[in-house]
C-alpha cells in the first residue's frame, strides 16, 4: 500500500488544490488499447478540423499553474507545466506522441481537459509519496536521462518518495526510476487542478475518462481525491 499526501505547507499555500489519484492494478500494457487509440485520433482530428484546440497561456487553467510556478521560483515559460508543454507541442505538430498505452491514455485526457497529469510505476516507488517543498538536498534523475542527477531548488514543489524526487516543479517532468512502461502492472495516475471551485467538475470528468480507458486493461481500478482538508489517500 502506498499513501499519497499533500504536505501542510503546500496545502496552506494552495487551498483550492484538488488531485485525482487513479490507481490500476493488474495493468496489461502489452495488448492493444483500442479505446485509447480512438480517443487520441479523435482529439487530433478535432484539432485538425478547428473545432478544438489545446488550452494555452491565456486559459485560466494554464495561467493558474504559471502563477504557482512563479510563486516557488520557477519561470513557467522556460520550465513549463506538463499540460502546457504537451498542448503547445500538439498545437505545433498536430499530433500527440505515442509512448505506450498507459502514457498515451493520460496524455490524451490531460490535453483534452487542460489539466496536468502524470503517472508512477508503484512497483518502483519506495515508501509513501508526498507533495512538498524541496529543501535542496534531494536528488532527481530525469525521465530518459538515467545517468543525470539534479538537485531541486530549495522551495521548489516536488513529488517525492523515500528515495528521491519523482517529479520536479510540481508537474514539469517525471523521474526515470518510476516511469511507466508497457511492462508496468501497478500504476498510479494523478490529475491536478489548483482551482477546485472552478475546475473540480473538469477534474472529476477527466478522472472518470481516464478510469474508463484503464479499466478494460486492468484487474482493478480505484479513484481517490486529495484536498487540503483530506490531504492523504492510500492506494
Amino acid at each position: 500500500m502506498t499513501a499519497f499526501r499533500i504536505s501542510p505547507a503546500v496545502a496552506d499555500a494552495f487551498p483550492e488544490t484538488l488531485i485525482a489519484v487513479v490507481t490500476a492494478t493488474g495493468l496489461n500494457g502489452q495488448e492493444p488499447w483500442p479505446h485509447t487509440t480512438t480517443a487520441l485520433e479523435d482529439l487530433e482530428r478535432d484539432l485538425a478540423d478547428g473545432i478544438w484546440a489545446p488550452a494555452d497561456e491565456s486559459d485560466p487553467r494554464i495561467e493558474a499553474w504559471h502563477t504557482a510556478y512563479r510563486s516557488f521560483g520557477t519561470n513557467p515559460r522556460r520550465i513549463r507545466p506538463s499540460v502546457d508543454a504537451l498542448g503547445r507541442r500538439m498545437a505545433k505538430k498536430g499530433t500527440l506522441p505515442r509512448i505506450n498505452p498507459a502514457v498515451d491514455s493520460y496524455n490524451t485526457v490531460s490535453v483534452r481537459h487542460g489539466l496536468p497529469a502524470g503517472a508512477f510505476d508503484l512497483d518502483r516507488v519506495t515508501g509513501d509519496v508526498e507533495i512538498r517543498y524541496a529543501d535542496g538536498t534531494e536528488t532527481f534523475t530525469p525521465l530518459g536521462e538515467p545517468d543525470t542527477v539534479e538537485n531541486p531548488k530549495p522551495g521548489e514543489i516536488i513529488y517525492t518518495d523515500t528515495t528521491d524526487v519523482l517529479t520536479r516543479h510540481w508537474n514539469h517532468r517525471d523521474a526515470h526510476r518510476t516511469r511507466v512502461t508497457e511492462d508496468s502492472t501497478h500504476v498510479t495516475f494523478v490529475l491536478e487542478t489548483l482551482n477546485a471551485t472552478r475546475d473540480g467538475h473538469l477534474l472529476e470528468a477527466a478522472a472518470e475518462e481516464l478510469h474508463g480507458l484503464l479499466a478494460p486493461h486492468a484487474g482493478a481500478t480505484t479513484v481517490h481525491y486529495l484536498t487540503p482538508k483530506q490531504p492523504q489517500a492510500t492506494t
